[in-house]
């Protein structure tokens, strides 16, 4: 008998007497439970999309434009860096509460935002709603691996790939309809009837057992992973563009990121309760959908950022209806997480679809890096649906496995973990991919029309994310040259792009097809042991 039919046979009779696993419910319970999760999940994702949009006019009434960036890093800092103390409050405090509170700070910090009457405030209560927005998706995605056996999972996960289309999409449809037609602080007051909508139905329907422990909470752990969190997104956020990458702003982040993230490390090895149990990366699957999450998050955000430039300045699109720019990506985002979801829950399988969704990412990227001045949206939008594709296989699937890899005590922490890789790729990849493409936008302008040149033509703007508006006050010989910069910048981040997608592929081969708890498997099989090694 070979070690993994060995390893099976162990596990299956102990899976059978697992109390943490979740009780049945019926379908119209999960069904109304869901309809406050799917609210819940729609405020996080169309927040940061509706206020973008309407940015421009907050800033022409609150004045203080040199303090525009840190609407966003506040918002963003907040959500990074309380992100894992939520996934491990909701473990020890119950579920319920702590994701309920979570709405509530939200909807707090919403609507002190839209009260705001200076760009000081409007930071702080944007930090205030980043701290609830840190508690959304993670309370989601927790109380959902509480609610639903992972093998049974799969008929709910393309309800949330819906939600994370429509926000995209409608985001910025949305923002500049109330932006136009009533007002900016709407942008922030729509957040209130939505919220309320989830906190009823989440109050009223969800039934979850009382669990609380008496450990104590990791304080000192929480402090240094929520400095070392907050000095990574700021380096990202900061690096090559408030401060050199080599200054000593930036330098000095990196030292305090690794001073409190060694610490963290140190003091999560002798805790009673760590904050992340470090013991859940010995287990395989766990650690290689870690990997995953951060390669998705890096290139899923490179794509939204970059995509929508090149299809304003080279092909000439709208950007009053920006969102409507990646729905081939998102349509194929939609569609293979639909179909996946379906077959796991049908046949049980996952391994397969990581696999294929990082090659499929892969060269979705490859063929992005191809587009020049002369593709058509058409060829760009068929590109796109492939790199849709792949984030498609792989955007639910990590989160399964993840959940899957530990027990139901740990379900917060597994969930919060999956996110905050996902978040911190997503920081990294703008920021890397931001400073590769800035620099061969200018490397291309200066090649093409000379040093010289580029500085009477452009001004003092950033040649990297000039406007259509200015684009269209150059001369033909620029508007040329930045057209095939813009597209040379391109080339360059989506082939990065591919080469990082490597190591996701990598990563998914490492996977082994542990059985996914759930009814529809018929046995509940117990997950991996966490302290496998790797």
């Amino acid at each position: 008998m070979s070690q993994q039919q060995v390893e099976a046979a162990a596990d299956e009779p102990a899976a059978a007497k697992d109390a943490n696993e979740p009780a049945p419910r019926s379908p119209r319970e999960i069904r109304l439970v869901m309809v406050g999760l799917v609210v819940t999940m729609l405020l996080a994702m169309l927040d940061n999309l509706i206020v973008g949009t309407a940015m421009p006019t907050i800033v022409g009434d609150l004045g203080g434009a040199e303090h525009l960036s840190w609407v966003v890093t506040a918002y963003t800092l907040a959500t990074a860096a309380s992100t894992p103390i939520w996934g491990k409050l909701g473990d020890l405090l119950g579920r319920k509460g702590t994701f309920l509170t979570s709405i509530v700070i939200f909807l707090v910090g919403s609507a002190l935002s839209g009260l705001s009457q200076t760009m000081g405030q409007l930071i702080a209560f944007r930090a205030v709603q980043g701290l609830g927005a840190g508690g959304l998706m993670v309370g989601v995605m927790s109380i959902m691996g509480a609610l639903i056996p992972p093998r049974d999972r799969g008929k709910y996960q393309g309800m949330f790939a819906a939600v994370m289309a429509l926000a995209t999409i409608g985001g910025p449809l949305i923002g500049g309809f109330i932006t136009d037609h009533l007002s900016w602080h709407w942008t922030f007051y729509i957040n209130l009837p939505l919220g309320i909508v989830a906190l009823a139905v989440v109050v009223v329907t969800l039934h979850l057992p009382k669990t609380r422990t008496k450990a104590k909470i990791d304080y000192l752990g929480a402090l240094l992973l929520t400095v070392g969190i907050t000095s990574l997104v700021l380096i990202t956020t900061w690096g090559g563009q408030q401060y050199a990458w080599g200054s000593k702003e930036i330098l000095g982040l990196g030292a305090l990121a690794a001073a409190t993230l060694i610490g963290f490390c140190y003091v999560e090895q002798r805790v009673e309760e760590p904050m992340l149990p470090l013991g859940l990366f010995k287990n395989r699957n766990f650690a290689s959908v870690s990997v995953i999450g951060f390669i998705v998050g890096f290139a899923m955000f490179g794509a939204v950022t970059f995509l929508p430039l090149y299809q304003q300045t080279v092909q000439g699109a709208s950007a009053t209806n920006s969102g409507l720019l990646l729905m081939p990506m998102m349509f194929g985002m939609l569609v293979i997480s639909l179909a996946v979801g379906q077959a796991i829950t049908k046949t049980g399988k996952y391994r397969i679809y990581p696999i294929i969704g990082t090659a499929v990412m892969a060269g979705g990227s490859l063929l992005l890096s191809t587009l020049g001045t002369d593709t058509s949206r058409f060829t760009s939008a068929c590109y796109m649906i492939v790199l849709g594709a792949g984030m498609g296989f792989l955007m639910q699937v990590t989160m399964l496995v993840a959940q899957n890899s530990v027990e139901l005590k740990d379900m917060g922490v597994a969930s919060s973990t999956a996110t905050l890789f996902r978040t911190i790729g997503g920081s990294f990849g703008v920021a890397l991919f931001g400073a590769i493409f800035t620099n061969r936008v200018t490397e291309t302008m200066k090649d093409r029309l000379g040093a010289a040149a580029v500085a009477k033509g452009s001004g003092k703007g950033n040649l990297s994310s000039m406007s259509p508006e200015a684009l269209r006050k150059l001369d033909p010989a620029h508007q040329d040259a930045y057209h095939h910069a813009v597209s040379n910048g391109i080339h360059t981040v989506f082939l990065w792009g591919a080469v990082i997608s490597l190591i996701a592929v990598a990563a998914a081969l490492f996977l082994r097809e542990v059985p996914l708890r759930g009814t529809g498997s018929g046995s509940g099989e117990k997950p991996e042991p966490q302290l496998e090694a790797v």
